[in-house]
């Protein structure tokens, strides 16, 4: 092994599961200040990483290039040439895996992700629920490395600056006093997505208490559909779906005074740089350890789970026994409301 440790760390996906690698990674590099990393993942989440030290993105090509057995040993051999002491295994799929069994024939240290299975599985089951909080996405992260022998203490100082914002996103949103708020309202699956009919009550609530700009994220047609029409119909409200590259889109993000979102993605980029984000919660619970990095706990509205005992029904809010489909009614929107309000008088 050379002197200089260069680790490569896998994570290909979901934007919010890459997103919660960037403050460990950025108190990695912070605490160790002699290394060297390299993040395999799509090309997409690249500008996530911008602001980071010693560090360098790896396209993972895997529907193409990187495809299957084959190209995976494709990658392999790529990755080879960078000069990889170790790796850092964030993600633990199958592809991974592969990618491990390659590594092991050079005995090159490759330590994967606890990804706490089994205590998932007993916080979820609707028989004989284990309810307690488990430890948090961001933390298993950092148990890699420091499996690795690297010190790593998490606080919430590991966040990014605000970007600057470029002219594009200020002639759309445009540069005035207002507080910018971000709202996020759809999810990948119903389980955790606010209803339609709610988030309506509360985009205009906030429309009509004093002057904001509230500006609306999301993606594919279905979305900014939606979205156009709360656009039109609310006076503050701007469309952002599909606007702007992903690069402005983050910088647009970094600049908010509040983000509303789901238990999502937009949560987490916005927890990147230290916006106080608020997210609701449907047959998922931040018990699961998926809530944004360095948010105060009293950010996540929950579902009433005296109402709905089989809370959290399944980690990524695709699994509900019936009857469990209007668990969100639960959370008012009028509560919803008095949060962002909260959080926008903490940033005055």
């Amino acid at each position: 092994m050379s002197t200089k440790r260069h680790i490569l760390v896998i994570r290909l996906s979901a934007m919010g599961d890459v997103a919660m690698t960037v403050p460990v990674i950025t108190a990695v590099l912070k605490q160790n200040p002699t290394i060297k990393i390299t993040v395999l993942t799509r090309a997409f989440f690249k500008p996530m990483f911008s602001q980071l030290a010693n560090t360098d993105v790896f396209e993972a090509d895997v529907k193409g290039r990187h495809k299957g057995v084959l190209g995976l040993w494709k990658l392999y051999t790529e990755l080879k040439q960078l000069g990889i002491t170790e790796v850092a295994d964030l993600h633990n799929v199958l592809r991974s895996t592969i990618l491990k069994t390659y590594f092991s024939w050079g005995s090159m240290p490759f330590i994967q992700i606890d990804k706490g299975r089994k205590e998932k599985k007993n916080l979820t089951r609707l028989a004989s629920k284990i309810l307690r909080p488990l430890k948090t996405t961001p933390e298993r992260y950092a148990d890699v490395f420091r499996k690795l022998g690297l010190t790593v203490n998490l606080s919430k100082e590991a966040v990014l600056q605000r970007e600057k914002l470029s002219d594009k996103v200020l002639e759309l949103v445009g540069n005035h006093p207002n507080k910018w708020i971000g709202i996020a309202p759809f999810a990948a699956f119903s389980g955790k997505m606010y209803p339609l009919e709610l988030m309506e009550k509360v985009l205009e609530e906030v429309n009509n208490t004093s002057p904001h700009t509230i500006l609306l994220f999301g993606g594919g047609e279905i979305e900014k559909k939606q979205l156009e029409i709360w656009a039109t119909k609310f006076s503050s409200c701007t469309n952002m779906a599909g606007v702007l590259p992903f690069t402005d889109e983050l910088a647009l993000i970094s600049n908010l005074d509040v983000m509303l979102a789901m238990d999502s993605g937009n949560a987490h980029l916005a927890a990147l740089y230290g916006i106080p984000t608020i997210t609701l919660w449907g047959v998922t619970h931040p018990y699961a350890g998926f809530a944004p990095f360095g948010q105060e706990v009293s950010n996540c509205l929950l579902s009433d789970i005296k109402e709905y005992p089989f809370i959290p029904t399944s980690v990524y809010g695709n699994k509900f026994p019936a009857g469990y489909e209007k668990v969100m009614h639960t959370i008012a929107p009028t509560d919803v409301t008095q949060k962002i309000f909260e959080l926008l008088v903490k940033t005055e």
